[in-house]
């Protein structure tokens, strides 16, 4: 229960299924390398990313769920969060509850397969920053850089285009005070952001059927390699 104070993390073991899913939660706000005020909800990268390399290597469990309910936040730590995910060999699914906005629609995208609750949302604008800016151009350069890379990893790990995800994010007149676009649920499925329209049980349902079908091709490529007979040789 520890765990599930700290970091929002917990280990569900099915003895129906005979599966073991470790459910991680990302909320509130993405934190950086700056450490935000103590009456914000965050989600820390520095624990985040070693959890989820020991995830990647544990035996004890089959698969990941990864439930988001963010803001967005910090770039390239939440960049970071998705690449790691996008580069695991086990089970992946995404659930977005609530909002997945911002850094949150790389953090949904990176599992091998996505999930939106109906009445869930997704922003989608481009790269801003706050505080001070060195009014020279290679800052622009540097920020048209850091949105191509958030640009290729969706479209790479998603449906959707990179015309039409450009065009949402430079969409005017959605947002008051911002350039930019509101997907939700059953829009972010028809956009090809999101792959299917669903809750919990139907994510759950779906990574159960990854891991049954991953334990499957390794039995068959174990029975393969050892000259496909189980008599005693």
């Amino acid at each position: 229960m520890d765990a599930i104070r700290q970091i929002g993390s917990l280990t569900l073991e099915s003895e129906k299924k005979k599966s073991s899913i470790h459910c991680l939660t990302i909320v509130g706000q993405v934190e950086g390398h700056m450490i935000l005020p103590p009456q914000n909800k965050t989600t820390k990268y520095e624990h985040v990313m070693p959890q989820l390399a020991a995830i990647e290597e544990s035996d004890d469990i089959d698969g990941l769920l990864i439930l988001l309910n963010t803001v967005g936040g910090d770039v390239e730590a939440g960049l970071a969060i998705a690449e790691l995910i996008a580069g695991m060999k086990k089970p992946t699914v995404s659930l977005v509850l609530g909002g997945g906005h911002s850094i949150g629609v790389p953090l949904a995208v990176s599992a091998q397969k996505s999930f939106i609750a109906p009445t869930a949302s997704m922003t989608v604008h481009p790269v801003r920053l706050s505080g001070t800016v060195i009014g020279v151009p290679q800052t622009m350069t540097y920020f048209e850089k850091i949105q191509d890379r958030i640009v290729d990893f969706v479209v790479e790990n998603s449906h959707v285009s990179a015309e039409d995800f450009r065009k949402l994010m430079m969409k005017t007149g959605e947002l008051t005070t911002d350039v930019g676009s509101v997907v939700y649920g059953k829009d972010a499925v028809d956009i090809g952001l999101i792959d299917s329209l669903g809750s919990l049980s139907d994510a759950l349902e779906c990574l159960h059927a990854m891991i049954d079908e991953k334990k499957g091709r390794e039995t068959d490529a174990a029975h393969h390699h050892s000259g496909g007979s189980d008599l005693p040789q």
